[in-house]
């Protein structure tokens, strides 16, 4: 009987547990209960330079160089150099690598480049601080660029292009943004190009620093080091660095005949005036020119005929907003609600099992390997959409409606609360758990203070997050998708070099053959230029 009585009160107060449990975890996420951001501080030298802290304590501490320069900056002349620079970074002084060196400080050094950033990253112990930021100053300011240790790196670049090429989920996310912004900034390529790999040589890598790295584009950030020390760093390593004084432009002689000058037009719609426009020869545009040039978007279509694959991938992309618009949280909760990831998971909590593209696609389309959805921001522009993988008998004419599909639901029917406040705390955990890593801290300092001019910390974030609600979703999917859906099912012109189209689709596909090009065409007719009315249930492959 007593064994009885403890076996009830143990059932009893395990079912208070769990009530409490599903109380607790039933509430929204408060951000004012999350995080609790540390002090941040910014200093601007006399060079236009600025410093960058984040005082988190710790033994150990993080900083970083962070460059506005990159591949959208990169003039015909130059493009591929922040590829090579990138290669270069741990090879450029006279003595021992850079490599070497942190590792005899107990760090890690990491040089990356993308569209729009360059950035030199070192973690170490913070008593470090000094020795880390003297060799990432020498690594920018003495690069050597030796010929011996070029021709290294370009066998090197010239093989991660071709492992890069050969990989679709790694090149297709390139062709999405060569399709989307053609022959513009964003659509630059972020790999050098290989018949440009030979041409780029140290006088030319150091033509694109000296153009690129000026004090005002750069920023010194550092998480777990005080601010006076950094600043004072700073100024000893990079206070001196001056704006590049502009090379002396020769005018033309075909402007010489202004009458003729003046209906030639200008290939750079983001000059300050007209006149300069006539300045610079248009192969080789001005600083001010490549600085300043807005992302076009263009929109398009390639297909890619792969024998060699086992399935036949699909990126399908919208323009979004960029980063600096009050949108682009519920844009971020969007991606997040659809979610995706491959057929087979492990499951568990935290694995995104109840985003939309498993429950209404993976679960539901056992010929679809891969079904994830992307969001790529950047200052001016971003894009939205979904990848796929699929069987190759199974052509994109099935899939594309249903791809379509999960856009008009969040054009037509509004969020369900249960599911956007998932999709929201889901957002905010993330947000969150990254900054447990202090390269990520100070990663995030540095970008932030390089393209806002200031950080907007988590409880920022995560406020304007918990403010997103089911209208904003409809009404920014209205302005990605086009508003009341006619980008779903409506385009300009079909064919043509200069139709404009209101979405970007870059197709890897497995028969070496036009007929499956031809079929995804007819698939943008009749699934993307058809309405799929959301009172439907998810279209099923077969009922396609």
């Amino acid at each position: 009987m007593g064994f009885v009585r403890s076996v009830t009160a143990t059932l009893e107060v395990l079912r208070s547990l769990r009530a409490a449990s599903q109380r607790l975890t039933s509430r929204p996420l408060s951000s004012s209960s999350v995080y609790i951001p540390p002090p941040v501080q910014i200093t601007t030298l006399p060079n236009k330079v600025r410093v960058a802290t984040e005082s988190t304590p710790g033994h150990f501490g993080a900083l970083g160089v962070y460059v506005d320069a990159g591949s959208r900056y990169e003039s015909p002349r130059m493009s591929g150099c922040s590829h090579i620079l990138d290669r270069m970074s741990t090879h450029t002084r006279t003595a021992d690598s850079v490599s070497e060196q942190i590792d005899a400080l107990g760090g890690q050094f990491l040089c990356s480049s993308s569209r729009e950033t360059i950035m030199y990253q070192a973690s170490h112990f913070t008593h470090d601080a000094p020795a880390a930021l003297s060799i990432i100053s020498d690594t920018i300011q003495n690069s050597l660029f030796l010929p011996e240790e070029l021709d290294a790196q370009r066998d090197a670049a010239a093989y991660e292009v071709r492992e890069v090429n050969a990989k679709p989920e790694m090149i297709l996310p390139e062709i999405i943004h060569t399709v989307a912004y053609r022959d513009n900034t964003l659509g630059n390529p972020l790999l050098c190009p290989e018949e440009r790999i030979d041409q780029i040589d140290g006088p030319l890598l150091k033509e694109f620093v000296r153009t690129w790295f000026r004090p005002e584009r750069m920023v010194v950030a550092g998480a777990g080091i005080p601010h006076e020390e950094l600043v004072e760093l700073a100024q000893k390593h990079f206070g001196d660095i001056s704006v590049p004084a502009a090379a002396p432009q020769k005018v033309p002689t075909h402007l010489l005949n202004s009458s003729k000058s003046q209906q030639q037009p200008s290939l750079y719609k983001s000059l300050t005036t007209a006149a300069t426009s006539f300045l610079h020869n248009p192969s080789e545009p001005s600083f001010s020119n490549l600085a300043h040039a807005r992302a076009n978007y263009t929109g398009g279509h390639v297909f890619i005929p792969r024998p060699d694959l086992d399935l036949t991938h699909m990126y399908v992309a919208f323009e979004g907003v960029p980063i600096h618009d009050p949108d682009i949280y519920a844009l971020a909760t969007m991606q997040i609600l659809l979610g995706g990831g491959g057929s087979f998971s492990a499951g568990g909590p935290g694995k995104g099992m109840y985003s939309r593209l498993y429950t209404h696609i993976l679960n539901h389309h056992p010929q679809i390997d891969h079904c994830a959805a992307f969001h790529h921001i950047y200052t001016d522009s971003s894009l939205f959409g979904i990848n796929t993988a699929l069987h190759p008998s199974t052509t994109p004419s099935q899939v594309l409606p249903v791809i379509a599909h999960q856009f008009s639901m969040l054009l037509y029917k509004n969020v369900p609360a249960a599911e956007l406040q998932r999709a929201k705390n889901q957002l905010k955990s993330s947000l969150v758990m990254a900054l447990e890593s202090r390269a990520v801290e100070v990663e995030d300092l540095g970008r932030q203070v390089l393209v806002h001019g200031r950080k907007i910390g988590v409880d920022e974030m995560c406020d304007k997050i918990d403010n997103v609600g089911p209208a904003d979703m409809r009404r920014v999917a209205g302005r990605v998708f086009g508003e009341s859906g006619s980008r779903l099912w409506r385009w300009e012109k079909l064919i043509g070099d200069r139709c404009h189209w209101s979405a970007a689709i870059a197709l890897c596909y497995e028969e070496n053959s036009g007929e499956l090009a031809h079929a995804c065409m007819r698939s943008v007719y009749l699934g993307l230029l058809v309405f799929i009315p959301v009172s439907t249930p998810p279209l099923r492959l077969s009922s396609v």
